[in-house]
């Protein structure tokens, strides 16, 4: 009923939301005669204030339509390259007619960059993708919206979100194939190539694992402590919800991306009400950089999406309740996940040192796990003064981080 009454409330607010939207062009626009007048700066900033409060966020774009690499302008083209229910393969191709700069991307390393299915899009990791675009052939996980997936496809497990990406890597070639995963998928990532090693399969050249909850015993975090201080009965009685009758996946049950989106909010509160505050000031001052940045981050922050019931549930009872795959007790479709069989795959934690979502250590316990890859072929960062996203976006990314990652791939290619 929950996510139903969110729809209704949806649906009886969208009038004033796009009213909103068009007083705040109509009070802004140089065009019109109410911008002239006196006080209207003020009143076009609280009107597109309570617009982007009460307005839907669609999925944003990749937008990478360019990227410097050794030297060279060159034109990216994304597209779909393998689909599932669940989840499409995105292939960002780099293109060129000069033959010199065809020879000098030729020998790139190819990498799978594996984004979390954990409420927010693939499109949260845009800055990961840019970067790895400079030296690396790039593809990327876009998980679907589990709202537009119809009941009658079927769930969706953890199960079988480590099949999907052992085809993926399959897919694109794991012999030469280097996996970076972000926060949530480091856990199946690692299961998927525990198991590709256990049998005898070949298994990827590196895997970089970023701020990701391997052993949630470590350092606990707010994230942890709410799924340990509830049963699991009281997630699935509680924050499951049906889909309602207006989407495609009519019925299936989900974990709603507006709960996600409101325990985002609820972390930090004050944060963000000084955010939204300092953007109203913005637009009053005139100052348009700065709005726009509000806006940019703010257009994928609240950009959300719904996840499938029983991947949220096993998710919350194999990662953070019982701890399977540190206590090696886990067990995927009847085969143990043996992170000790890994031998062929470098392994590179990086954690931030101040990520309130995966707490220190959580990341770096996959080394200690592998006991299989020799010492000279794992690797750990601890990120000074970086908090989770900054692991993989922004400044620090690019500047201190990235580098790391490029030459850990380098050297194990």
């Amino acid at each position: 009923m929950l996510y139903h009454l969110h729809e209704f409330q949806r649906s009886l607010a969208s009038p004033f939301v796009a009213f909103s939207d068009a007083a705040a062009k109509m009070y802004s626009q140089p065009s019109s005669v109410l911008s002239r007048l006196p006080g209207a700066p003020r009143v076009a900033a609280a009107f597109e204030l309570v617009y982007r409060i009460g307005k839907d966020y669609e999925k944003p774009e990749f937008g990478i339509r360019t990227v410097e690499a050794h030297g060279h302008t060159v034109p990216i083209i994304e597209y779909t390259v393998l689909e599932k229910p669940f989840c499409r393969l995105i292939r960002f191709k780099r293109f060129s007619d000069d033959p010199k700069t065809v020879e000098d991307l030729k020998d790139d390393p190819p990498v799978l960059v594996v984004a979390p299915l954990s409420g927010h899009h693939s499109t949260l990791l845009r800055d990961t993708v840019r970067t790895l675009l400079k030296d690396h052939k790039v593809w990327i996980t876009d998980w679907v919206d589990a709202r537009m997936v119809p009941a009658e496809v079927g769930p969706f497990h953890l199960e079988d979100y480590i099949d999907y990406i052992r085809e993926f890597m399959a897919h694109i070639g794991v012999e030469r194939l280097h996996v970076v995963s972000v926060c949530q998928p480091t856990v199946p990532v690692l299961a998927a190539v525990s198991l590709m090693a256990a049998a005898g399969e070949p298994t990827p050249r590196s895997l970089t694992m970023m701020g990701g909850p391997i052993d949630t015993r470590r350092s606990p975090t707010k994230v942890n402590d709410l799924a340990t201080t509830k049963p699991l009965s009281w997630f699935r009685h509680s924050v499951i919800h049906e889909v309602p009758r207006n989407y495609p996946g009519h019925r299936r049950p989900v974990y709603p991306g507006f709960l996600q989106h409101t325990g985002f909010l609820a972390m930090n509160p004050s944060r963000h009400f000084s955010s939204h505050w300092d953007f109203y000031q913005d637009l009053i001052r005139g100052d348009l950089e700065d709005a726009e940045s509000h806006r940019r981050f703010y257009d994928e922050y609240n950009a959300v999406l719904d996840m499938p019931a029983e991947y949220y549930l096993d998710t919350i009872r194999i990662v953070f309740q019982q701890h399977l795959l540190p206590r090696g007790e886990w067990r995927v479709r009847g085969e143990p996940v043996k992170v000790g069989a890994i031998r062929d795959t470098a392994l590179f934690t990086i954690e931030g040192e101040l990520d309130d979502i995966s707490g220190l250590g959580q990341t770096e316990a996959a080394l200690g796990l592998a006991s299989g890859v020799p010492e000279e072929r794992k690797k750990h960062l601890t990120a000074k003064g970086a908090g989770h996203y900054g692991i993989f976006s922004g400044k620090r990314w690019r500047d201190v981080i990235y580098p790391e990652v490029r030459d850990f791939i380098r050297a194990h290619g």
